[in-house]
């Protein structure tokens, strides 16, 4: 027996098609404007609530504040590209920062290796997690949720008794206390903008290569505009402070290496492919078990890495390293930043960017309310709400698309 809805959308083909088109350019084309436009809604609505909100140096930290959550964010997409989640991610960076600290202060280690061998470990156990799903056919969730729980066991064995590193004068400070002003901060901007360039010129000659339409206004002028007046726009803003901050530095080097390989290689093809259909993906010669594996190694080792910068920040670490025992605000926080800036829950939707401006909604979320003297219970509320309402925007994209049922 035919539905109303049925029977509507039998009689008006050309309205389904229509309401497809716009889920489909919805979910992926204009996902992100109503992500920017919900951004410069909360910047009007703080800078109207606090006079100190656009000030220099409140942005300057506003900036910094985002880039840990940020770079978590960035390692999770490649897992929810591919339909899986890690909840160890947390823990990861917690256990990491924790085993840098440990190689620095108690084996006199020298600062690079640390931080490189800290990120490593990231990489090991996001690899093992990945064999695991892959192996054992468990669902994600559970296995990195049983991971997360093991790392916190680890990091407090690791942990001297006085349960902290004091990481002062060690070195390790350095890494977030550098700041690059003046000419060379000018200079990294332009080589920033001049890769950008040679990338969206790669896609470009892609798509005419396959037949496609492409336009080159649309894929490189203007992009390289809106990039290069944000980037304009942030050095101008905090070059009246000490110049570019080097953990914005390292974000923003992550987020071009992460948007290269997502839109660039076939291994990002592939990510992309796997979410959409696994079934499809594996029947056309894809190894699905490999790419899910690289996929966690990957959001393990940017994990790790994001754990050792906040380390740096906070000069220690300590049982609370990496959002505490259970990882709640830094995993809650991370994870809403991938989904509200549009990486899909159900895979194969999203692109890095969208965690860029994921995490500076939830850090100016954050930094907003603390200006305005709100309690932090609210804004662990907020954010779990922008939350519930981002997956629930997104399963309706998805519906509109018509990659959904029912």
């Amino acid at each position: 027996m035919e539905t109303p809805s049925t029977t509507q959308d039998s009689a008006h083909p050309a309205a389904v098609d229509q309401r497809r088109s716009f889920g489909e350019r919805l979910s992926s084309d204009l996902r992100l404007l109503p992500v920017a436009a919900g951004l410069i809604v909360l910047f009007v609505f703080f800078a109207t609530q606090s006079d100190v909100f656009l000030t220099s140096r409140n942005l300057n930290n506003l900036l910094v504040q985002s880039t840990v959550t940020g770079i978590v964010a960035l390692g999770l997409v490649f897992v929810l590209l591919v339909g899986e989640i890690d909840l160890s991610v947390a823990a990861t960076s917690g256990v990491a920062s924790v085993l840098m600290s440990k190689l620095v202060i108690d084996a006199g280690m020298p600062v690079p290796a640390a931080v490189a061998l800290g990120t490593l470990s990231g990489v090991v156990i996001g690899a093992a997690s990945g064999r695991w799903v892959t192996l054992m056919g468990v669902p994600s969730f559970v296995v990195t949720l049983g991971v997360g729980l093991v790392l916190n066991g680890i990091q407090l064995v690791l942990l001297p008794r006085t349960g902290r590193y004091n990481l002062l004068n060690s070195g390790v400070e350095k890494i977030a206390a550098t700041n690059i002003a003046g000419a060379s901060a000018w200079a990294l901007l332009i080589i920033g903008l001049i890769l950008f360039a040679a990338v969206r010129l790669s896609t470009l000659a892609a798509r005419r290569r396959a037949g496609l339409t492409a336009s080159a206004v649309q894929i490189i002028v203007l992009p390289l505009v809106i990039v290069g007046g944000l980037g304009t726009a942030t050095l101008l803003i905090l070059a009246q402070r000490n110049g570019l901050p080097m953990p914005l530095i390292l974000y923003i080097g992550i987020l071009g290496v992460t948007g290269y390989v997502t839109t660039e290689t076939r291994f990002g093809l592939y990510l992309y492919a796997i979410g959409n259909n696994i079934e499809a993906a594996r029947r056309s010669g894809i190894k699905v078990e490999r790419i899910k594996i690289t996929a966690f190694a990957i959001t393990g080792g940017l994990s790790a890495f994001a754990g050792i910068l906040a380390a740096s920040r906070i000069l220690g670490v300590s049982v609370s390293s990496g959002g505490g025992i259970g990882g709640g605000a830094l995993l809650l926080e991370s994870i809403a930043a991938a989904v509200i800036g549009g990486v899909s829950l159900f895979g194969g939707r999203g692109r890095v960017t969208g965690a860029l401006f994921g995490a500076l909604i939830i850090a100016t979320v954050s930094n907003g309310l603390n200006l305005m003297g709100v309690a932090n219970e609210a804004r662990l509320i907020v954010t779990g709400l922008l939350l519930v309402i981002a997956v629930s925007v997104d399963r309706t994209i998805e519906k509109l698309a018509g990659g959904a049922q029912g």
